[in-house]
C-alpha cells in the first residue's frame, strides 16, 4: 500500500487503530489504539521476565509492570529525543522482588529525580548524578509510576514515584 499525505485534518468518530500485517500469513496485529478523545487507550502488560523495551512497542504507552517471580530488568533503547517510556506497578500486593530500568550501556546517563513514598515514613527524594548513573533500582514496590523521556541522543529525564519501603537506587551499570 502506498502512503498517503493529507493536506487537512483526518477525522474519525470512534477513534484510529495503528495496525501490522503479516506479509506472509496476512495476519493483522493491532499494535496501539487511539480513544474517540486523541488518547492512547493500549497499555502494554509486560511479561515477567528480564525485557528489551522497544520504541515501537513500548513508546508513548503505559507499560504496566508485573508483580515479579524475580528481580525483573527492563532495558530502555538508545534515547531519542521526545520519546517517552512510562511503567506503572500493576501488581496487586507489594512486590518481593526488584524492578531495575537500564540504559543500553555506559554511556546513557539518568538525569531528574524520584520522589520515594516511604511506608516507614521517612520520604525522600532521590537523584541521580547526571554524569555516569545508568541504572535505577526500585526496591521491593509497593506502588510505583516511573516515566522515562530522552532528551537527546545520549540521556534519559527520569521521574515518578516510588512507594516502599527501601529506597530507589541511581547508580552506575
Amino acid at each position: 500500500m502506498a502512503n498517503t499525505t493529507f493536506s487537512g485534518p483526518i477525522r474519525s468518530e470512534n477513534g484510529f487503530i495503528g495496525i501490522t500485517k503479516n506479509s506472509s500469513t496476512g495476519a493483522i496485529t493491532e499494535n496501539i489504539t487511539f480513544g474517540n478523545k486523541g488518547e492512547v487507550v493500549t497499555p502494554v502488560v509486560l511479561a515477567d521476565g528480564n525485557i528489551t523495551i522497544v520504541n515501537t512497542t513500548h513508546g508513548g504507552r503505559i507499560n504496566l509492570v508485573p508483580d515479579g517471580g524475580q528481580d525483573n530488568t527492563y532495558t530502555l533503547p538508545a534515547p531519542e529525543a521526545g520519546v517517552a517510556y512510562r511503567f506503572v506497578y500493576g501488581g496487586l500486593a507489594t512486590d518481593a522482588t526488584d524492578a531495575i530500568f537500564i540504559t543500553p550501556g555506559n554511556t546513557n546517563f539518568y538525569k531528574g529525580n524520584i520522589v520515594h513514598l516511604d511506608t516507614n515514613a521517612d520520604n525522600a527524594a532521590v537523584y541521580p548524578n547526571g554524569s555516569s548513573n545508568s541504572s535505577l533500582q526500585l526496591n521491593v514496590p509497593a506502588a510505583f509510576d516511573v516515566t522515562f523521556i530522552g532528551l537527546d541522543s545520549t540521556n534519559y529525564q527520569v521521574f515518578g514515584n516510588v512507594t516502599s519501603t527501601t529506597a530507589p537506587a541511581f547508580a552506575d551499570q
